[in-house]
């Protein structure tokens, strides 16, 4: 009986408004103003735009995320304790427990994103909503192909096989699904940036935005990981702790269990020569002999630059390195713009984030081609001399010069270089004392969010003066995709497949623009010169992290033991300073003393680390999902 009443109040508030209205029936079809009914959208070119768009948002700041990457390998160590970085590098992350996770690769935020690609996919090539221009339909299905094979491409690096969904989800369906294998992954990908690269082919693409070359890119990336030791069936299973007992899992959700490895490489040379011959030719690698020292570091900076520096001597055209980058906008506040704040020295009133490790730093080679090592007096006496000319453009060091101290800390440093060490200097009374550096974690400045290892990080760091990285921030992209990995993609193939000689030049075009000399070396010594020149050429871009895995050498690389370095510097006979202190050869003896911590991190390599661990949620959430090994509880 109450419901009646009510039914008939409704009715008569009804009428009323029909009869103020003039009996008009208009407005109760108004559409709502904050919402856009989903047949319009793909309709509307505009709207189906911003829709796309908005997909690029599970980019989020590429790797310039406070935490980066390279602190989960052998090139940084994250300064900052409580942040769950341990967890992963002491290896104790489980199921319930796993550490860092950046939402550019966090299983829920990539399937966000999948989601979002399939409406849009399902949408542009169906009759009755797709937009009937062909070419802006061409142009939006294409940016959704290649951003759906890069959120899979990311799910695949971390996690291996994963459920392979080409639909969007409605709130009814059944969401228990089990992992696809990873042959059958790798091939999804490669389908979808096939399709990608065909439907962009001819068409002109805004900064940021995906293209045909990009698509080809992560072809080539992709293919090289799924040819690499890591996705061999036979040689993961031969590792002695890997193993699981979970009734879901399979091997082939990691690996291939047929096929020839041998045919992989031939398909993954060919996938990335393509980029090499479309891909516009980079920056600088059509030189026939190694540029100066001087020249070779300025070539690496602009290339970290990727035009997006004004400072003097930065070359904007090495912006042609991008394949595909995340720009930042000035009228925005972005995080990875504040990566000079997040990462650079405390003296500047930075953060010092993600320093550099001794192990990184002591793998740039000599400047003759030499390798580094501390048992060279000589070397050990000046470690920072004639070192390969790309140690300068991504390290600063003690005695390093950088940005004018004074617009920030004051008259301090009037040399305005880098303080990591300790130093005697002479006090107004003419004794003698001993300071730390002004970079160090006992400086006057900051004595808090000092570099534990002796070094910071400069690569991707804006070095123009008028940007004060405490409070200034900066629109240097950051390189998801670029030419020189797709040559080193090619480098690795040409060695795998026993073209030695077309591998050699390539490398040697590669250090030439660096001002390094050619490699001469064969066979497994040319392997582990390939393999270092991209440890060194792609350091802090995301890459070393997978390499170490998918060659499957992490324990004696990813779980090494950190290497910070003391540094001293004490009178010579008869000479003193006062302050304030500025490098000086003439003046001082610096002691320079690597040593091992095992305090601030104590890593650890677990061979089930190869792979990340699915959460419980998400187990739960799908019981068809299957843990990958190791991770059982």
């Amino acid at each position: 009986m109450k419901k009646s009443i009510k039914n008939i109040i409704y009715l008569f508030f009804a009428v009323g408004l029909l009869t103020v209205s003039g009996c008009s029936k208009d407005f109760l079809n108004q559409q709502p103003l904050d919402a856009v009914p989903s047949d319009q959208v793909w309709k509307d070119p505009a709207l189906a735009s911003a829709f796309i768009t908005e997909i690029y948002n599970g980019l989020g700041v590429g790797g310039f995320e406070e935490q980066m990457l390279a602190s989960l390998s052998d090139e940084a160590v994250f300064t900052h304790t409580g942040r769950n970085i341990n967890t992963i590098n002491e290896g104790s992350l489980s199921p319930t427990i796993l550490g860092w996770v950046s939402g550019t690769y966090a299983y829920a935020n990539m399937y966000q994103r999948i989601r979002a690609c399939n409406l849009a996919i399902e949408n542009l090539t169906s009759a009755e909503t797709a937009i009937t221009d062909a070419a802006t339909n061409e142009t939006l299905r294409g940016q959704a192909y290649f951003l759906r094979a890069y959120y899979y491409h990311q799910l695949v690096r971390y996690y291996g096989g994963v459920p392979l969904i080409t639909k969007h989800y409605e709130l009814n369906d059944t969401f228990s699904i089990a992992r696809s294998s990873f042959a059958d992954c790798v091939d999804f990908i490669v389908k979808d940036c096939d399709s990608a690269a065909a439907l962009l082919s001819d068409k002109t693409m805004s900064a940021g935005q995906a293209s045909s070359i990009a698509a080809l890119a992560l072809k080539s990336r992709i293919l090289l990981y799924a040819a690499s030791d890591l996705h061999v069936a036979s040689k993961l299973e031969a590792l002695s702790d890997f193993s699981d007992n979970d009734p879901n899992y399979n091997i082939d959700q990691l690996a291939y269990t047929s096929g020839s490895q041998q045919e992989r490489w031939v398909k993954a040379k060919a996938a990335a020569l393509e980029v090499v011959n479309k891909g516009g030719g980079g920056y600088k690698l059509d030189l026939t002999a190694k540029v100066s020292a001087a020249e070779g570091t300025a070539n690496y900076i602009s290339i970290s630059m990727g035009g997006g520096s004004k400072a003097s001597g930065v070359d904007a055209s090495a912006s042609s390195e991008l394949l595909f980058a995340r720009y930042f906008i000035a009228s925005k506040s972005e995080d990875g713009e504040y990566v000079g704040l997040h990462n650079g020295p405390n003296g500047y009133h930075n953060w010092s984030g993600n320093t550099p490790i001794g192990l990184l730093v002591d793998d740039y080679e000599m400047a003759d081609g030499s390798k580094f090592s501390w048992d060279d007096a000589t070397e050990k006496a000046h470690p920072y001399d004639n070192r390969d000319p790309r140690l300068y453009a991504t390290i600063l060091y003690d005695g390093a010069g950088w940005k004018p101290r004074s617009k920030i800390s004051g008259d301090v440093d009037p040399a305005n270089q880098i303080q990591t060490g300790s130093y005697d200097l002479v006090d107004s009374k003419g004794n003698k004392i001993t300071q730390a550096g002004l970079d160090t974690r006992s400086s006057s400045i900051e004595d808090w969010n000092g570099s534990r290892t002796g070094y910071y990080m400069r690569k991707f760091i804006d070095p123009d003066d008028n940007i004060i990285d405490a409070n200034d921030k900066q629109f240097v992209p950051w390189p998801f995709l670029r030419y020189t990995e797709a040559v080193l993609n090619y480098i690795e193939c040409c060695l795998e497949t026993g073209d030695e000689s077309t591998a050699k030049s390539w490398l040697n075009k590669i250090r030439f623009r660096a001002g390094m000399p050619a490699v001469t070396s064969t066979g497994a010594a040319l392997m582990d010169e390939y393999r270092n020149e991209r440890r060194i050429e792609l350091a802090y871009e995301e890459h070393r992290y997978h390499d170490c895995r998918r060659w499957m050498i992490a324990p004696t690389t990813l779980g090494r033991k950190i290497t910070f370095i003391k540094i001293t510097g004490n009178f010579k006979s008869g000479k003193t300073m006062k302050a304030p202190y500025h490098h000086d050869e003439s003046i001082y003896d610096y002691t320079y003393t690597p040593y091992t911590d095992n305090a601030h991190e104590n890593r650890t390599w677990v061979n089930k680390m190869y792979f990340r661990p699915f959460s419980r949620n998400e187990i739960n959430k799908n019981p068809l999902l299957g843990q990958n090994p190791g991770y059982s509880e």
